[in-house]
Order: structure tokens, then sequence, then C-alpha cells
């Protein structure tokens, strides 16, 4: 005959609830003590009955293991708060960073000029004493900024003065090579207009009459 399973609830009738205990309790004893002899555990177990009674095991020392049990449950909670610990530590930081930022706003709007009806006369001199460093951290950054552009745009001219003399020089070679080529030219052109000096105004008649023309003053 095959058992149904257990329902996991209290048993209403008293007599069988004790049965149950008895065989139930029996059993854990019989199981922990078998842990503690295969396994070489360090095995404690307390049972109080219905009734308030006492039923305990423990495999060495049972004042020994609750001291140990104690220790590492305090070990515990010192590496690892509780939740609630932990979620109220957060909402203080929370509040803390929340008061912060809202002070800073407060600053901010003071330096930009607003809401300074509030403000006695030693906090707008410390606004007006915090404004004129600014400016004056703010200047120098600027001088040093100029300087560095300055640097950079004399390294820059002198890097064009430096490809201006290389293209000037390539140019130069250029030029006195097309010069020669211009007088070679040229010679050739002169001697060509003095072999061609020769009268060309136009005369109708016979040959002998244009031999004894006179030439023109």
């Amino acid at each position: 005959m095959v058992r149904g399973k257990t329902q996991m609830r209290r048993i209403e009738n008293a007599t069988s609830r004790q049965v149950t205990f008895s065989k139930r309790r029996n059993g854990l004893l019989k199981k922990a003590f078998e842990l503690s002899v295969l396994c070489d555990a360090e095995v404690a177990l307390i049972i109080f009955s219905p009734r308030g009674k006492l039923y305990e095991f423990a495999s060495s020392s049972m004042h020994e293991t609750i001291e140990r049990y104690q220790k590492h449950t305090k070990e515990i909670q010192a590496n690892n708060p509780p939740v609630e610990h932990n979620m109220q530590h957060l909402k203080q930081e929370a509040a803390c960073m929340m008061k912060k930022i809202e002070q800073l706003e407060t600053s901010k709007r003071k330096l930009l000029g607003e809401g300074l009806s509030t403000c006695s006369i030693d906090e707008l001199q410390q606004l007006e004493q915090q404004l004129e460093r600014s400016v004056t951290t703010i200047r120098a950054r600027k001088m040093q900024v100029y300087k560095q552009q300055i640097e950079h745009l004399k390294e820059k001219g002198k890097a064009l003065a430096a490809e201006n003399a290389v293209l000037c020089e390539k140019f130069g070679l250029q030029t006195k090579g097309k010069g020669s080529n211009e007088e070679r030219t040229i010679a050739p052109s002169a001697e060509i207009s003095e072999v061609s000096d020769v009268e060309t105004e136009l005369f109708i008649g016979p040959p002998e009459t244009r031999n004894k023309r006179p030439l023109p003053k």
C-alpha cells in the first residue's frame, strides 16, 4: 500500500500530533548523530516540545558550539550590514547630497547676481572678492592662451619662410636657364634684322630708271 503525501500543516488531533512529534524527533536526532559521525561535522541540535520539554544533541559541547555560532554570526553582520541599516545610511547620504546641491545652486545664483536681497555686507564683500579672484584667474589663463597662439603662429611663420626660401631658390635656377635661352633667341633675331635691312619702297618703271632714282633722304 502506497502512503499518500503528507500535507505540511498543523495536525489537529493531539494524539496524532504527539505521535508524529516523537517519531520525527527521534529520526531527526538519529540523522544529526549520523551526520556528525559520517562527515566529521560539528552538529548541535535543540528541540523544544509543544509542552516546553527540551531535547538536544551535540557532537562535542553544546555551549562551545553555540558560542562558535554567535561569533560567526557577529562576523557576518560586521562584514555584511543588514539591509535596513544600509538603506538608512543611503537615505542619510542622499539627504546630505541634496543639501549640498541646494547650497551650490544658491551660491551659483548669487555669483550671477541673483537673490542678493538677503545677503549681508560681509557676504557681498566675500562675493566681490571671489569674483575678483575668478576674473584674475580668467585673465591669466587668457594671456597664456594668447602666448601659446603667438608661439604657434611664429612657428608657422618660420615654416612658411623656409618653404618660401626653397621655392625662391628653385625658381631662381629656372629663371637663369630661361634667360640664357632668351639670349640665344635674341642674337639670331638681331642678325636677321640686319640682313633684312633692304629697300622695301614700291617702285614702278624700268630697272634702269629704278637704279638712277635718287635715294630718299
